[in-house]
């Protein structure tokens, strides 16, 4: 056993009586009086397996009950080098269980597990040579343009020619499983979508009560994974089969019976999720506003995603036809606004294999570029927190407050101020976006600004009086970096080649 990695007991036993998804067996996991309890599942052929996530080095005394009985002891050895544990929210940020900064880099392959090997193996072989840390993916097939392809395994086997949730199909559990370990060993994170509409074979419309069957099997299978995130659904509010409160009691299912408190959000079409809910952990966000992270971050205090900000590519549909640049400029605003986002690709090809939908490999110019953003950030000392001052930090509450009470003292000069008590209610959040500085900083480490689709000649960066910084031009398409200065603090200016896509970084020296 060894922290930060899935222990696991095998055993031989009948086969179970009634449902294979329910079987009868849990098990206990005691480490200095502090108990985990966990439930473990049939493998078929008369196999049993109890999973199990050590969290902390030490001695556990563990013992097994049910259709199997046994007990006995293992010596859990710290995290191996480079091992960092599970993913969790901390504040409006991301970190592994040893403290170690998390910040994800995501792209999509919805229908990953559900190509033959070959394409499989090559999408496995890209994302290891790819700039991203967690891969969006169904556990159920997807029916849609570009992805007609009839899958090998399903997750039940059928019973009188329906699905069956208590008879797990076996070989695409110990498929999906491989393919789970593989991301781990590239350190990506599997952000892993339990239900979806787009649906030819029945899966979208499972009734609530199997629904629950099916969660049950996949949690006790898969719940000791350190590389998973739950995601609800894909596009919740698509599924006329479940209503509000059935995805508010499906969370709670989730969180329930996940002893080791997995990331767990909901991803929409139309209307956000309540991502208030006390079981969400994170915002899950499909949306073009990347530049209202500030907005998300008060409104629900949690870290925020933008995991579809539509995808990189040239099909038909508006939402996989954007250009590279935009994707990258996409990313740029939402992660120096303090928040995240992730990439898709869906570039026609003749074969229908679209990297959004089926993998294969990458063809766009984005890729290179998130990896030259993600190389920046990662050498900066902390998270990215977005700088809430001057009109950054105002929202539409407070103007309308200021025009009942009228502008602070040290803002009745300002003509913008002036400008914004006079508009209407409707058009003030917009003006603020259009008008507030993309800027963000490591306390005062370092200041990451980024000028968007400003095409200036002359940037500008105000730093503390205090401590001496390095000042570096950033081309983020070119992916170049210049220093401009060295040794300045305060207020600096420094000349732009007049282009948009530009970012400047000051560091502290």
């Amino acid at each position: 056993m060894r922290q930060y990695e899935t222990f696991e007991l095998t055993f031989q036993g009948a086969e179970p009586e009634g449902s294979w998804a329910l079987a009868d067996l849990k098990a206990e996991f005691t480490r200095e009086g502090e108990t985990t309890r966990v439930e473990g599942f049939y493998a078929g052929d008369r196999v049993y397996k109890v999973r199990f996530y050590p969290q902390r080095p030490g001695i556990y005394q563990w013992k097994v009950s049910g259709l199997v009985n046994a007990e006995g002891q293992e010596e859990c050895e710290p995290a191996a080098e480079g091992v960092h544990g599970m993913v969790h929210p901390r504040g409006l940020h991301f970190q592994y269980e040893d403290g170690t900064c998390y910040r994800p880099f995501g792209t999509t392959v919805y229908a990953l597990v559900h190509q033959d090997k070959t394409l499989v193996d090559r999408t496995m072989d890209t994302l290891s040579r790819a700039p991203f840390n967690k891969v969006r993916l169904c556990v159920f097939p997807k029916h849609y343009d570009f992805n007609h392809n009839e899958p090998e395994y399903y997750a039940f086997e059928k019973t009188d020619g329906k699905w069956d949730v208590h008879r797990p199909c076996f070989a695409f559990w110990e498929a999906l499983e491989e393919r789970l370990r593989q991301l781990n060993g590239m350190g990506i994170q599997g952000d892993l979508i339990l239900f979806h509409p787009y649906d030819r074979w029945g899966f979208a419309n499972l009734s609530k009560e199997d629904s629950l069957v099916y969660l049950d099997y996949l949690l006790r299978r898969l719940g000791a994974c350190p590389n998973l995130w739950w995601s609800l659904a894909n596009e919740y509010d698509l599924m006329d089969n479940y209503q509000w409160q059935d995805w508010e009691d499906l969370a709670g299912f989730v969180a329930a019976h996940d002893p080791y408190g997995h990331l767990l959000s909901n991803h929409n079409c139309f209307g956000y999720w309540d991502f208030t809910q006390p079981e969400i952990t994170h915002c899950c966000i499909q949306d073009v506003n990347v530049n209202e992270v500030p907005e998300l971050h008060r409104q629900y205090g949690k870290p925020v995603v933008f995991d579809e900000c539509r995808y990189e590519g040239n099909i038909v549909h508006n939402w996989g036809n954007i250009s590279a640049r935009e994707m990258v400029h996409r990313f740029w605003t939402a992660m120096v606004y303090g928040g995240y986002c992730t990439h898709g690709e869906t570039y026609y090809s003749e074969d229908q294999v679209l990297w959004w939908a089926r993998g294969g490999v990458l063809k766009g110019e984005s890729p290179a570029r998130i990896a030259f953003l993600r190389e920046i950030v990662e050498s900066l000392p902390g998270p990215l927190e977005y700088v809430s001052e001057g009109l950054g930090a105002l929202t539409t509450e407070q103007i309308e407050e200021m025009k009942k009470t009228g502008l602070p003292e040290e803002a009745k000069d300002n003509f913008l101020a002036k400008g914004l008590i006079r508009m209407p209610k409707e058009r003030i959040k917009g003006f603020i976006l259009r008008h507030r500085p993309c800027l963000a900083h490591c306390g005062e480490e370092a200041y990451l600004r980024y000028f968007e689709k400003e095409c200036t000649s002359v940037g500008e960066v105000t730093l503390p009086e205090t401590g001496l910084y390095r000042i570096e031009v950033i081309d983020t398409w070119e992916m170049t970096r210049k220093t401009v200065k060295e040794n300045v603090n305060g207020t600096v200016k420094f000349d732009l080649p007049g282009k948009e896509g530009m970012a400047v970084l000051a560091v502290k020296q």
